[in-house]
């Protein structure tokens, strides 16, 4: 993908001065913490403090935020709780002198403290997920990133699946779009996401070179299996990513491409606009359509800014130590991006951080996956005013 820095860098100038105000105006108002717009509240996002990565900190950081969103036991006992990791491919390169779970991948202590919590709650079976760029099982490619799978293991009835292809299912499960769809109208999936009770998304606080923020609703994009839906489509061996769903013409060959038949896709496909700003958004919304997240986590202990990977080029390092967690994927990603310093949640393109790009949070509240807008949100615990860590793209970022 070929990015017109020059265009970039004057929608920034002219949105500069009216982001400015909007965020003068968000602080006056209440919207970012004080008090509310309107009495009616249609979702909840609590919003905690979490200064490392300690196992027994991170497990009271948890049960505090189920306990300020009612309680996470009514929802997981007895039941099978899969959830979905951020592993961004396979490879383990450190950056910032520090583990890849610092910066752009899920860290390992997120995922066995939020086990540990579950299974005392009662759950009776939990899952991790996630397609990877190697045919190797999950469980390996997690030892492989240094995790402790061992330890996981004997927290309960621990299951792994590299939701790649088919995996160790007879068949993959179709899950229609809910809301019709944008551009597909349902998803052949790994049955893992449909042999399930709850879903969780488990992600990082990152910007997205493609599309603006990468937080729980983004993580989806993810677990479109590389066999059906990658510019290896048709192989189960599949392994190469998903530049097909970027658009015809980003696959290596494109004439292959144009060939590839994506299942659900609605008719039409090659009439909707040829770049990555237009469809990877409208995918993600149709994805979390079909597949909703019953439970959102947003990992903004330490991160990485302006890139959801190493390999962005000019990215950076922060530690915003927050932990961000809702019932609602849309309104928790509304909430965190309030906290990165982006102001209006429900943005057009254009503005910040969707430069080049729609918006899918605003594109997944029009399909009925969640709110957006930051007056319908309760946010619990600490305030968003009070949270505020601006990313490099904010308004409110100032240089050291």
């Amino acid at each position: 993908m070929t990015i017109n820095c020059r265009k970039t860098l004057c929608v920034r100038r002219r949105r500069f001065l009216g982001l400015t105000a909007v965020m003068a105006g968000a602080l006056s108002c209440g919207v970012w913490g004080g008090a509310p717009s309107t009495s009616r509240r249609a979702a909840k996002v609590a919003l905690l403090n979490c200064k490392g990565y300690d196992l027994q900190v991170l497990k009271e950081v948890y049960r505090r935020g189920f306990d300020l969103l009612g309680g996470i036991g009514r929802l997981v006992k007895g039941k099978t709780v899969t959830i979905k990791l951020n592993l961004t491919g396979t490879g383990n390169r450190p950056a910032f002198n520090r583990h890849p779970g610092f910066s752009y991948m899920t860290h390992f202590q997120t995922v066995a403290a939020l086990m540990a919590v579950l299974f005392g709650e009662g759950a009776r079976r939990v899952r991790l997920v996630e397609s990877t760029t190697s045919r190797a099982r999950l469980e390996q490619t997690l030892q492989f990133l240094d995790w402790d799978v061992q330890a996981l293991s004997a927290l309960g009835a621990v299951e792994y699946e590299n939701t790649r292809n088919r995996g160790v299912g007879r068949d993959y499960a179709t899950l229609k779009v809910a809301s019709g769809g944008y551009m597909f109208s349902s998803f052949q999936l790994n049955h893992a996401y449909a042999d399930t009770d709850v879903f969780i998304s488990l992600t990082k606080l990152k910007d997205h070179v493609t599309t603006g923020v990468t937080l729980s609703l983004k993580n989806l994009f993810g677990i479109t299996p590389n066999s059906l839906y990658g510019d290896q489509a048709g192989n189960e061996d599949a392994t190469a990513g998903r530049g097909i769903l970027h658009g015809p013409g980003v696959a290596e060959d494109p004439a292959r491409a144009a060939k590839i038949q994506l299942p659900g896709l609605k008719k039409g496909y090659l009439d909707y606009p040829r770049e990555p700003g237009y469809r990877v958004p409208h995918i993600i919304a149709d994805v979390c359509a079909a597949r909703p997240i019953d439970f959102a986590i947003i990992d903004g202990i330490t991160t990485m800014t302006k890139g959801e990977g190493w390999w962005c080029g000019d990215v950076g390092y922060t530690e915003p130590g927050l932990m961000i967690m809702g019932l609602d994927p849309v309104a928790t990603d509304a909430v965190g991006m309030a906290v990165m310093g982006y102001p209006n949640p429900r943005a057009e393109r254009g503005t910040v951080p969707f430069f080049q790009c729609e918006n899918h949070l605003l594109l997944a509240e029009k399909a009925g996956v969640g709110t957006a807008d930051l007056a319908q949100i309760e946010v619990l615990g600490r305030t968003i005013k009070d949270c505020i860590h601006p990313f490099p793209h904010s308004p409110l970022y100032k240089k050291s």
